[in-house]
């Protein structure tokens, strides 16, 4: 059993009523888990406010309870202790109950609009080929070492990090990559933890719903390097008019990548071709399975990260020319007709338009670009136009579906995205709610050669309606369509 005044270490605290010295057996934020023995932290969130739910939870159990406002009815028996802010408090009680499990490794974040997924998935790849017992924490997997779980979040809460960590003590893992979103930086949830350094990779229109602004936006990202330590490394794309932002404040070993400015870790596209990317790195080149001028900068952020954690320059070139592209980033299947269907995760309009960029850097322009996309529902509305306006501007043809709409209607979200078409490209645009439907006639559309780009959700295995989720995989989908097609 923990005692409640050790996991409280460096906790700021305004005020304790009962004792911190009992007994705890777990931490919860959710009232429907507390038991016997355990500590509520009240978290005030954006839909509902943990403290309403303070009565529920000692009523099941809770010894202990943890919130910004004391109630006005104080429970017998009960510790109460009031902080500034619950969700700082929990993180770094997690850590504490977790007994600090970040400190027992070597934790790297991975921030940025886009690539955090490729890149921190990536340097798991590369350093299991080194022969590392690695750590994962993605918005596609967790890996303790070769054991999967099942993501749900970005970046998890602060208890579901710390319990993996932990995990990963025990198994003896030695390196953790880990994604760092704007949302886990604001609400606190890597709080506690140590890390040995940090990736900026770039910073574009994105989670306007939830920052108010683009520099509010900025300011969350950079928080995070303002608050790594000075034996931790901070390496930053200058190509990013961002990048040197993320380094004003930060106390930690200063590197930059770029592919077009100055820079500590240079890199050059030679060769750029479906089958995969030539890279000149500094002085070396390299050979890669991944594809586009995207990949090229996330290559060479994990070989800067490599070198920084102190792998050799010969052996990280060996081991990124054997790397595989992660599921539902750039992932593509050539059909018998000699069809290429892509699916990729590209859900913001930078995303989208380096894919397409891409696309057509690589294509002869004899063949059609077909595009299926859409926007998700209940998130940034302001993106929907420009997602419209890039797709139109950059395909030969578009189909607008849905996506995830969530609780919104599909429609209302389509009609956004069609008020970024400019009149001579409306002739190229088809609207099919329907995202099944939508991806069938694109393969029905589809001769030989031509190239369907399938965007927005990549590596996600379902569809979001109205609160239900169903079993919906664009790649497995895609493959079925163009197999028939082949019979």
């Amino acid at each position: 059993m923990t005692i409640l005044k050790d996991i409280l270490y460096k906790v700021t605290i305004n005020a304790v009523v009962g004792s911190t010295g009992v007994g705890v057996t777990a931490i919860d934020f959710d009232s429907r888990n507390i038991k016997g023995g355990y500590v509520f932290v009240a978290i005030k969130g954006s839909v509902s406010d943990g403290h309403k739910f303070i009565d529920v939870a000692i009523k099941q159990g809770a010894v202990a309870v943890i919130c910004e406002v004391l109630p006005e009815k104080l429970s017998d028996g009960v510790t109460y202790v009031e902080v500034d802010n619950s969700s700082k408090a929990l993180a770094i009680m997690a850590s504490n109950y977790y007994e600090n499990p970040s400190g027992n490794l070597k934790l790297v974040g991975v921030t940025g609009t886009n690539g955090k997924t490729t890149v921190a998935s990536l340097l798991y790849q590369l350093f299991k080929k080194a022969g590392y017992k690695v750590g994962l924490l993605s918005t596609v997997k967790i890996m303790v070492d070769t054991i999967e779980y099942k993501a749900t979040h970005t970046t998890p809460d602060s208890l579901t990090i710390n319990k993996y960590l932990q995990a990963m003590n025990t198994e003896g893992v030695e390196f953790c990559f880990m994604e760092v979103s704007s949302h886990g930086i604001h609400q606190h949830r890597t709080e506690g933890l140590r890390f040995e350094g940090g990736i900026f990779t770039n910073l574009t229109h994105d989670h306007l719903d939830y920052h108010n602004t683009f520099s509010e936006y900025r300011d969350v990202k950079k928080s995070f390097f303002d608050a790594l330590p000075e034996k931790a490394f901070a390496l930053v794309n200058t190509d990013d008019k961002n990048g040197l932002v993320m380094l004003q404040n930060t106390k930690a070993r200063k590197y930059t990548y770029a592919l077009k400015g100055y820079a500590d870790y240079k890199s050059q596209i030679l060769e750029n071709q479906f089958g995969g990317l030539l890279l000149k790195i500094n002085d070396a080149e390299v050979w890669t399975r991944l594809i586009g001028n995207f990949n090229a900068y996330n290559i060479l952020a994990i070989y800067a990260t490599a070198e920084l954690l102190g792998l050799e320059k010969v052996e990280i070139l060996r081991f990124i020319s054997e790397l595989e592209s992660v599921s539902g980033r750039f992932q593509y299947v050539i059909s018998n007709e000699k069809i290429t269907a892509i699916v990729d995760y590209a859900h913001t309009p930078d995303a989208l338009k380096n894919v397409l960029e891409t696309i057509n850097s690589i294509r002869t322009k004899n063949e059609e670009l077909i595009t299926v996309v859409g926007c998700g529902g209940d998130r940034d509305k302001t993106k929907r136009p420009k997602m419209g306006h890039i797709a139109t501007a950059l395909s030969t043809k578009v189909i607008f579906t849905s996506d995830n709409p969530r609780s919104e209607e599909p429609e209302a979200i389509l009609k956004d995205i069609e008020k970024g078409v400019e009149p001579q490209n409306y002739k190229k645009t088809l609207t099919i709610t329907d995202r099944l439907q939508a991806i069938k006639t694109a393969c029905q559309m589809a001769q030989p050669n031509d190239i369907i780009l399938i965007a927005g959700k990549g590596h996600e295995t379902y569809q979001e309606i109205k609160g239900e989720r169903f079993d919906f995989d664009d790649f497995k989908i895609v493959q079925e369509f163009l197999n028939q097609l082949s019979k």
